[in-house]
């Protein structure tokens, strides 16, 4: 994990996105991309007459633009030796995807404004418009915290062959910290099976890797959600991992309609991977 970016909009969310960067790029020594999309009048682009926004003008809020990017940087990244911004005018989506390919980059920090992280992606929201545009890992983080320790690690997933992919990556980023991974396979009454074949599903799906820090659970409740998230919750994990399947973001792995009444105290920073 070479490279990571962060969509910044000057919200509270973007600042915890880049507390979280911070400690990332610390521990694997990343460098970190800052992007800014702005979206700007029409007339400031054509410059045609009757426009309200002068070059003056624009000119003076790309360079305040710039001024709080700085500011972001010695905030939050002070002791990061690669730090680089960006101000782009395009859509934000597209600019996001467009920057991440430029660049090269490795993965995706930002914030999320939904009740829940994993509802953020489900409903069709700003965030998951973003994780469908990408084919890079996406982390998602809501909460403000100094304590993030990436020490307990949840990888929550269905163990069908076509999430290899979304597993390698995960082991690829987990190998920056020293990590328990938990194994997580949710059963739910609309889709039950035994726990002697989703454990023995699970441990066919390791067996070319060299996993040695893990444990395999084999989790019942009401839907895969709420399972991931008490889960989660039990454990005192730091992060959960998921593998979204195509335009659909999450609807394959999660069954039923999302829970609102699910304790804020559960949300964890959530990991995403296309595939």
């Amino acid at each position: 994990m070479k490279k990571i970016l962060i969509p910044i909009d000057f919200s509270k969310h973007s600042e915890y996105a880049c507390v979280l960067a911070s400690k990332i790029a610390k521990k694997s020594n990343s460098e970190v991309h800052l992007l800014h999309m702005v979206e700007l009048p029409s007339g400031i682009v054509d410059m045609g007459a009757g426009n309200n926004f002068s070059i003056p003008e624009s000119m003076l809020y790309i360079r305040k633009v710039k001024d709080k990017l700085m500011n972001l940087k010695s905030a939050f990244f002070s002791k990061i030796p690669n730090v680089h911004h960006a101000i782009r005018f395009q859509n934000p989506y597209e600019g996001i995807r467009d920057y991440s390919k430029k660049i090269d980059a490795d993965l995706v920090i930002m914030g999320s404004k939904g009740h829940t992280a994993l509802e953020e992606i489900l409903i069709g929201s700003n965030t998951e418009k973003t994780v469908r545009s990408l084919d890079i890992p996406v982390l998602i983080t809501k909460k403000e915290s100094d304590n993030f320790k990436f020490k307990k690690l949840v990888f929550a997933s269905t163990f069908e062959k076509d999430e290899a992919r979304a597993f390698e990556g995960f082991l690829d980023f987990s190998t920056n910290f020293k990590a328990k991974i938990h194994l997580l396979k949710i059963n739910t009454p609309q889709k039950f099976e035994n726990t002697s074949s989703s454990k023995k599903k699970v441990e066919t799906f390791i067996e070319k890797y060299n996993l040695d820090n893990y444990s395999i659970h084999i989790y019942n409740d009401n839907s895969v959600e709420e399972g991931i998230l008490n889960f989660s919750d039990e454990k005192d994990v730091d992060l959960i991992s998921l593998a979204t399947h195509g335009r659909s973001g999450l609807s394959r792995f999660f069954n039923g309609s999302v829970s609102l009444n699910l304790s804020k105290n559960v949300l964890k920073p959530v990991l995403t991977f296309k595939v």
